[in-house]
Protein backbone atom coordinates (compact mmCIF):
# COMPACT_ATOMS: atom_id res chain seq x y z
CA UNK A 1 0.00 0.00 0.00
CA UNK A 2 1.26 3.48 -0.59
CA UNK A 3 0.01 7.29 -1.12
CA UNK A 4 0.96 9.22 -3.76
CA UNK A 5 2.11 13.06 -3.60
CA UNK A 6 2.25 15.59 -6.23
CA UNK A 7 3.53 18.68 -5.70
CA UNK A 8 2.97 21.56 -8.61
CA UNK A 9 4.57 24.26 -6.70
CA UNK A 10 7.67 26.00 -8.59
CA UNK A 11 9.31 26.38 -4.92
CA UNK A 12 10.32 24.40 -2.09
CA UNK A 13 11.43 26.63 0.73
CA UNK A 14 7.87 28.94 1.80
CA UNK A 15 5.34 27.28 -0.94
CA UNK A 16 2.24 26.96 1.21
CA UNK A 17 1.13 24.43 -0.44
CA UNK A 18 3.24 22.25 0.26
CA UNK A 19 3.47 23.27 3.79
CA UNK A 20 -0.24 22.55 4.07
CA UNK A 21 0.30 19.06 2.25
CA UNK A 22 2.81 18.23 4.58
CA UNK A 23 0.39 18.21 7.55
CA UNK A 24 -1.99 15.71 5.31
CA UNK A 25 1.17 13.40 4.66
CA UNK A 26 2.25 13.44 8.42
CA UNK A 27 -1.42 12.05 9.32
CA UNK A 28 -0.77 9.49 6.57
CA UNK A 29 2.79 8.53 7.76
CA UNK A 30 1.29 8.48 11.70
CA UNK A 31 -1.59 6.05 10.69
CA UNK A 32 0.24 4.05 8.45
CA UNK A 33 4.14 4.40 9.43
CA UNK A 34 5.21 0.97 7.27
CA UNK A 35 3.98 2.41 4.29
CA UNK A 36 5.77 4.21 1.48
CA UNK A 37 4.69 7.53 0.12
CA UNK A 38 5.50 8.49 -3.87
CA UNK A 39 6.18 11.46 -4.52
CA UNK A 40 6.12 13.37 -7.97
CA UNK A 41 7.53 17.08 -7.79
CA UNK A 42 5.79 18.33 -11.04
CA UNK A 43 6.63 22.02 -10.08
CA UNK A 44 10.39 21.47 -10.17
CA UNK A 45 10.96 18.21 -12.64
CA UNK A 46 8.12 18.93 -14.63
CA UNK A 47 7.21 16.70 -17.85
CA UNK A 48 8.23 17.45 -21.17
CA UNK A 49 6.33 20.39 -22.38
CA UNK A 50 6.38 18.46 -25.83
CA UNK A 51 5.12 14.87 -24.26
CA UNK A 52 1.51 14.98 -24.42
CA UNK A 53 1.10 16.21 -28.21
CA UNK A 54 3.51 13.60 -28.73
CA UNK A 55 1.71 10.89 -27.04
CA UNK A 56 -1.79 11.89 -28.57
CA UNK A 57 -0.05 11.33 -32.57
CA UNK A 58 1.42 8.43 -31.48
CA UNK A 59 -2.26 7.00 -30.60
CA UNK A 60 -2.93 7.03 -34.49
CA UNK A 61 -0.01 5.45 -35.61
CA UNK A 62 0.16 1.71 -35.61
CA UNK A 63 2.52 0.54 -33.13
CA UNK A 64 5.21 -0.78 -35.27
CA UNK A 65 5.32 2.72 -37.36
CA UNK A 66 5.37 4.76 -33.88
CA UNK A 67 8.84 6.34 -33.67
CA UNK A 68 11.16 6.40 -30.90
CA UNK A 69 9.83 9.70 -29.34
CA UNK A 70 6.50 8.75 -29.71
CA UNK A 71 7.25 5.41 -27.93
CA UNK A 72 8.94 7.42 -25.46
CA UNK A 73 5.84 9.59 -24.94
CA UNK A 74 3.45 6.51 -24.24
CA UNK A 75 6.10 5.10 -22.21
CA UNK A 76 5.90 8.32 -19.74
CA UNK A 77 2.27 8.49 -19.88
CA UNK A 78 1.75 5.00 -18.81
CA UNK A 79 4.96 5.60 -16.30
CA UNK A 80 2.90 8.83 -14.76
CA UNK A 81 -0.96 6.83 -15.00
CA UNK A 82 0.99 3.92 -13.33
CA UNK A 83 1.82 6.11 -9.69
CA UNK A 84 -1.50 7.18 -9.62
CA UNK A 85 -3.43 4.05 -10.01
CA UNK A 86 -0.96 1.98 -8.17
CA UNK A 87 -1.64 3.62 -4.65
CA UNK A 88 -3.84 3.80 -1.99
CA UNK A 89 -4.21 7.17 -1.61
CA UNK A 90 -3.75 10.29 -3.58
CA UNK A 91 -2.29 13.74 -2.55
CA UNK A 92 -2.28 16.82 -4.58
CA UNK A 93 -0.79 20.43 -3.61
CA UNK A 94 -1.40 22.53 -6.43
CA UNK A 95 -1.16 26.13 -5.86
CA UNK A 96 -3.23 28.89 -8.10
CA UNK A 97 -0.93 30.35 -10.87
CA UNK A 98 -2.08 33.83 -12.32
CA UNK A 99 -5.52 33.58 -12.40
CA UNK A 100 -5.54 29.81 -13.86
CA UNK A 101 -4.38 25.73 -13.15
CA UNK A 102 -0.34 25.22 -12.98
CA UNK A 103 0.79 24.61 -16.28
CA UNK A 104 3.07 21.79 -15.13
CA UNK A 105 -0.25 20.04 -13.45
CA UNK A 106 -2.10 20.96 -16.74
CA UNK A 107 0.58 19.56 -18.98
CA UNK A 108 0.75 15.98 -16.42
CA UNK A 109 -2.75 15.57 -16.14
CA UNK A 110 -2.96 16.22 -20.05
CA UNK A 111 -0.58 13.29 -20.39
CA UNK A 112 -2.11 10.98 -17.57
CA UNK A 113 -5.30 11.23 -20.04
CA UNK A 114 -3.47 9.79 -22.86
CA UNK A 115 -2.98 6.29 -20.67
CA UNK A 116 -5.83 4.15 -22.13
CA UNK A 117 -6.97 3.51 -18.10
CA UNK A 118 -7.31 7.54 -17.29
CA UNK A 119 -8.40 8.98 -20.50
CA UNK A 120 -12.29 10.40 -20.56
CA UNK A 121 -14.96 8.75 -21.20
CA UNK A 122 -13.81 5.46 -19.97
CA UNK A 123 -14.26 4.06 -16.27
CA UNK A 124 -10.93 5.81 -14.69
CA UNK A 125 -8.55 3.10 -13.02
CA UNK A 126 -8.63 5.86 -9.91
CA UNK A 127 -12.14 4.95 -9.85
CA UNK A 128 -13.41 5.42 -5.99
CA UNK A 129 -10.04 6.20 -4.56
CA UNK A 130 -9.66 9.00 -1.91
CA UNK A 131 -7.97 11.48 -2.67
CA UNK A 132 -7.24 15.35 -1.21
CA UNK A 133 -6.86 18.49 -3.11
CA UNK A 134 -4.62 21.07 -1.21
CA UNK A 135 -4.64 24.67 -2.92
CA UNK A 136 -3.74 27.99 -2.24
CA UNK A 137 -4.23 31.30 -3.75
CA UNK A 138 -2.19 34.46 -2.97
CA UNK A 139 -4.95 36.98 -3.16
CA UNK A 140 -8.70 36.28 -2.35
CA UNK A 141 -11.10 35.51 -4.97
CA UNK A 142 -14.21 34.83 -2.39
CA UNK A 143 -17.83 36.15 -3.24
CA UNK A 144 -17.99 39.80 -3.25
CA UNK A 145 -14.43 40.76 -3.17
CA UNK A 146 -12.48 42.52 -6.22
CA UNK A 147 -11.41 39.51 -7.99
CA UNK A 148 -14.38 37.14 -7.34
CA UNK A 149 -14.62 34.41 -10.17
CA UNK A 150 -10.63 35.25 -11.05
CA UNK A 151 -9.92 31.67 -9.82
CA UNK A 152 -9.89 29.49 -12.91
CA UNK A 153 -8.06 26.92 -11.48
CA UNK A 154 -10.10 25.23 -8.72
CA UNK A 155 -13.37 24.13 -10.32
CA UNK A 156 -11.17 22.83 -13.52
CA UNK A 157 -9.54 20.73 -10.96
CA UNK A 158 -11.89 19.74 -9.09
CA UNK A 159 -14.30 18.46 -12.45
CA UNK A 160 -11.08 16.37 -13.72
CA UNK A 161 -10.30 14.24 -10.44
CA UNK A 162 -13.52 14.30 -9.32
CA UNK A 163 -15.72 14.16 -12.78
CA UNK A 164 -13.24 12.62 -14.96
CA UNK A 165 -11.36 10.24 -12.68
CA UNK A 166 -14.04 9.80 -10.20
CA UNK A 167 -11.85 10.16 -7.22
CA UNK A 168 -13.51 10.04 -3.79
CA UNK A 169 -11.98 14.11 -3.10
CA UNK A 170 -11.60 16.11 -0.31
CA UNK A 171 -10.33 19.98 -0.76
CA UNK A 172 -8.13 22.00 1.39
CA UNK A 173 -8.19 25.76 0.19
CA UNK A 174 -6.08 28.37 1.47
CA UNK A 175 -5.94 32.22 0.52
CA UNK A 176 -4.39 35.20 1.24
CA UNK A 177 -0.96 33.82 0.87
CA UNK A 178 0.77 36.98 0.00
CA UNK A 179 -0.39 38.87 3.34
CA UNK A 180 3.24 39.91 4.49
CA UNK A 181 4.60 39.55 1.50
CA UNK A 182 3.23 41.97 -1.09
CA UNK A 183 2.70 45.56 0.75
CA UNK A 184 -0.73 45.33 -0.88
CA UNK A 185 -2.05 42.62 1.66
CA UNK A 186 -0.84 44.22 4.30
CA UNK A 187 -3.71 44.74 6.03
CA UNK A 188 -5.35 41.35 5.36
CA UNK A 189 -2.03 39.62 7.75
CA UNK A 190 -5.08 39.03 10.61
CA UNK A 191 -7.56 37.40 8.04
CA UNK A 192 -4.68 35.86 6.37
CA UNK A 193 -3.70 33.73 9.64
CA UNK A 194 -7.37 32.74 10.63
CA UNK A 195 -7.10 31.54 6.91
CA UNK A 196 -4.38 29.63 7.23
CA UNK A 197 -4.99 27.74 10.86
CA UNK A 198 -8.55 27.06 9.22
CA UNK A 199 -6.91 25.33 6.68
CA UNK A 200 -4.04 23.57 8.85
CA UNK A 201 -7.06 22.00 10.49
CA UNK A 202 -9.04 20.81 7.49
CA UNK A 203 -5.79 19.73 6.83
CA UNK A 204 -5.17 17.24 9.66
CA UNK A 205 -9.50 16.38 9.45
CA UNK A 206 -8.70 15.62 5.80
CA UNK A 207 -5.73 13.44 6.44
CA UNK A 208 -6.90 11.95 9.53
CA UNK A 209 -9.74 10.71 7.48
CA UNK A 210 -7.46 9.54 4.33
CA UNK A 211 -5.66 7.68 6.29
CA UNK A 212 -8.43 5.84 8.17
CA UNK A 213 -10.14 4.59 4.77
CA UNK A 214 -7.19 2.57 4.25
CA UNK A 215 -6.87 -0.50 6.07
CA UNK A 216 -3.27 -2.86 6.49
Amino acid sequence: MSQFRLDASIRVEGSHSREIADIVEHEWRTAHPQSPVVTRQIGIDPVPATAWATAVKATFVPADDRSPEQLQALALATAEADQLIEAEALLFAVPLYNFGVSQHFKTWVDLVICDPRMRSGVEPATAGKQAVLVTVRGGSYAAGTPREGWDHATAWMRRILTDVWKLDLKVVESEFTLAGVNPAFERFKDLAQQIRAAAEQTAHTHGRNLAGTIRV
